[in-house]
């Protein structure tokens, strides 16, 4: 694959890809609301500049709720993109990657029916058989513990050639790679407007986070795209110093 790391020179520990996590969000945090249709966060702008960070990526991970619900493909969606990841020798696309617990997947959904990329699933050891079954030749199934086992998935793909991975969502997903410590960059595109419902779902939900108070993250990037505006943060590996240090 690729072989890039991060942003300026920046790698996963060893091991491991280098992991990005992806996000559209409203003011007070929400990347949805309740009702049917999915709620649009971004304008054309920001869905350039992801199209862009997908494309210099080797995998890009969403989970399975995120299949089942926004029936997603993945893509990269311009041709200068795409051609210019093929002069590279690689795929049009980066490969598809999705986490399953229970292995409800419907192989006719665009994650699995649209483009040529690889498409991985790694589902929790219980549901290995049946998801294999029902997928057939469309997706390649990997046993990844009971429960998924982030650490056991991320080997697996370094071991296939990933070195970057975006993860776009959902909420659960993004929770797990932020308090297992598995993220080194987060970029959220945030919209100018609330949902104000506290059922929505968020952009990740409550526990203990280690990118706390006592190391918080390094602002690295701030940019109007329309009336959105991203932020980039790089996660660091050692404590932000203490106020009495400063």
């Amino acid at each position: 694959m690729s072989g890039s790391g991060g942003p300026d020179g920046r790698e996963g520990p060893a091991g491991r890809p280098y992991v990005l996590l992806s996000c559209a969000m409203s003011v007070d945090g929400h990347i949805d609301d309740g009702a049917p249709e999915r709620l649009l966060l971004s304008g054309d702008e920001d869905f350039d500049r992801v199209d862009e960070v997908r494309a210099g990526c080797d995998a890009i991970m969403v989970g399975a709720g995120t299949v089942r619900r926004d029936d997603p493909r993945l893509l990269v969606r311009s041709p200068v993109r795409r051609r210019e990841r093929m002069a590279r020798g690689l795929p049009a696309c980066p490969a598809k990657v999705t986490l399953t617990a229970t292995g409800d997947l419907d192989p006719a959904g665009r994650f699995f029916t649209a483009g040529d990329a690889e498409k991985i699933v790694y589902a929790a050891s219980g549901a290995v058989e049946g998801v294999a079954s029902r997928l057939g030749a469309a997706a390649t199934v990997v046993d990844a513990g009971d429960p998924v086992d982030l650490r056991r998935v991320l080997r697996d793909l370094a071991g296939r050639g990933v070195r970057r991975l975006m993860v776009e969502g959902g909420g659960s997903v993004h929770t797990r790679f932020l308090q297992e410590d598995l993220a080194d960059e987060i970029q959220l595109a945030v919209a100018p407007f609330f949902v104000g419902d506290p059922a929505a779902p968020r952009f990740v939900g409550g526990g203990r986070f280690p990118q706390g108070p006592l190391r918080r993250m390094d602002l690295a990037e701030v940019r109007a795209l329309g009336d959105v505006v991203l932020l980039r943060y790089l996660i660091r590996r050692e404590r932000s110093p203490e106020r009495g240090d400063r």
